[in-house]
């Protein structure tokens, strides 16, 4: 299903390179998103404004965001850690 909403992004010229390269990634928090507004077909994502795209697509930059602020911040206290053992 998130992966309809991939190529309709694309169509519409949404994505960043990086976004484009990251497709899994993009995929897992659009099924996210999409999850949560209820969204649980190709039919309902054909049916989807493009302004309403836009939004998905802005939540799941919000995710994205977040998730790598989480790895980013893991990722530093793994290293404290290891410096101070």
């Amino acid at each position: 299903m998130s992966e309809f909403a991939f190529i309709r992004f694309l169509s519409n010229g949404l994505l960043t390179e990086e976004e484009r390269k990251d497709k899994n990634d993009i995929i897992q928090l659009t099924e996210d998103v999409l999850h949560a507004q209820g969204l649980e077909c190709d039919t309902s994502i054909a049916k989807v404004s493009a302004d309403q795209l836009k939004d998905i697509l802005e939540q799941v930059r919000v995710l994205r965001k977040k998730k790598a602020k989480e790895k980013e911040a893991r990722e530093e206290e793994q290293s404290v850690q290891s410096h101070i053992q």
